[in-house]
């Protein structure tokens, strides 16, 4: 049996060539995020808020409490599974942001724990490369679609 001395934390960044505005924007609109992330959403995030988010093409969804919007600055969701997230965006300037993504909150054995969390670092990393794309260079690369073609329902 594998023991883990620390529950795992995930962080995803990635600098992004865009107003902090324009990067935060892409993350509370469901316009926007639909184009990189999720397939659907229920509404824009807004603090306070139980929001579902539908991965249509893998027949998932995920139900996320709102619990800090700090406009520009700060995101933070916990998802129905217990597990928190947190977007911190810092600007660079005024054409970059900087986008971190911590996920943590990781439950169940210790080898069920180090999956989520790879599985979690694999899939903010993709994220952030698809907004990347999106928001540089207007170009939708389907990454979470592509991702696991066969599971698809």
């Amino acid at each position: 049996m594998t023991k883990l001395n620390e529950k795992p934390v995930v962080t995803a960044e990635m600098l992004i060539r865009r107003p902090v505005s324009e990067v935060f924007e892409a993350f509370i609109n469901p316009e926007i995020t639909t184009k990189f992330w999720f397939t659907k959403s229920s509404g824009k995030l807004e603090e306070g808020h139980h929001i579902r988010w539908d991965w249509e093409m893998y027949g998932v969804h995920d139900d996320v409490y709102v619990q800090h919007i700090e406009v520009n600055r700060r995101i933070a969701i916990e998802s129905s599974d217990q597990t928190r997230t947190e977007w911190a965006f810092t600007s660079r300037g005024d054409h970059e942001t900087f986008v971190s993504i911590t996920h943590s909150g990781f439950t169940g054995s210790a080898d069920e724990m180090v999956q989520g969390a790879m599985d979690s670092m694999g899939g903010y990393t993709m994220v952030l490369c698809g907004l990347k794309a999106l928001l540089e260079f207007g170009v939708v690369l389907n990454l979470v679609a592509d991702k696991a073609p066969d599971a698809h329902v």
